[in-house]
């Protein structure tokens, strides 16, 4: 069993990475072997809308034809038992990188039928990490669950498993908070409440990879 782990945050030892690390920890556990994806490092692009992967009787019919460094990570992905993408929030949705990587990675299997269809070659588990500086009350307040939801249905459709959704809120964005003009909240408050939770947090994304290494473990949390 291998379970895969997608970063789409530019720094790879913070919030959202570390988040994907303990859920591959807890896969490792259960004898999955894991893997870790730092998107920021990979020269590429989003869709480019043109449509080879909807060519009828097309060789790249179902496969993005584009070439860049998302390529051997696509050619992956349908080998894997189990994938986790992770983002920051940014101005209520994920990181521009995001959403290229879900752009090329989803597009090639959908398939154009009433109801939509996928082409991914099985059934595999999945989940989303997301991470960000707001309240939860503010999530909904300003519309972000509509994204998350909508998120967990490509998820899910693509992939024909429960995704479960995992959040962090009001995470510690910066080492020392006296070097940045930070008034949205009281930093130290800040500092003293994520530091307090945010291990809480790693046990919980542990326990997720376990279920998403423990066949129809998943399925209880959908």
């Amino acid at each position: 069993m291998k379970i895969l782990a997608i970063n789409g945050s530019p720094r790879k030892d913070w919030n959202t990475a570390t988040l994907l690390r303990h859920i591959l920890d807890g896969a490792s556990s259960q004898g999955a072997e894991t893997g870790l994806i730092h998107l920021y490092d990979l020269d590429y692009t989003g869709c480019t809308s043109c449509f080879v992967c909807k060519l009828r009787d097309g060789k790249s019919y179902g496969r993005c034809a584009v070439h860049d460094g998302l390529t051997p990570i696509l050619g992956e992905i349908p080998d894997v038992d189990g994938i986790i993408l992770g983002s920051p929030i940014y101005f209520g949705i994920v990181s521009g990188m995001m959403r290229c990587f879900m752009e090329r990675l989803f597009f090639p299997y959908l398939v154009y039928k009433n109801p939509p269809e996928s082409l991914f070659p099985g059934k595999i588990p999945s989940a989303f990490v997301y991470t960000m500086n707001v309240e939860e009350k503010q999530v909904h307040e300003a519309g972000y669950d509509v994204h998350f939801s909508s998120n967990r249905m490509v998820m899910e459709r693509m992939f024909g498993c429960p995704c479960e959704s995992f959040f962090s809120y009001e995470t510690r964005q910066f080492e020392d908070y006296s070097k940045m003009v930070f008034e949205y909240v009281d930093p130290a408050l800040r500092v003293e409440q994520a530091d307090k939770k945010f291990p809480a947090e790693c046990r919980q994304a542990y326990d997720l990879g376990v279920r998403l290494a423990t066949p129809g473990k998943q399925e209880e949390y959908a």
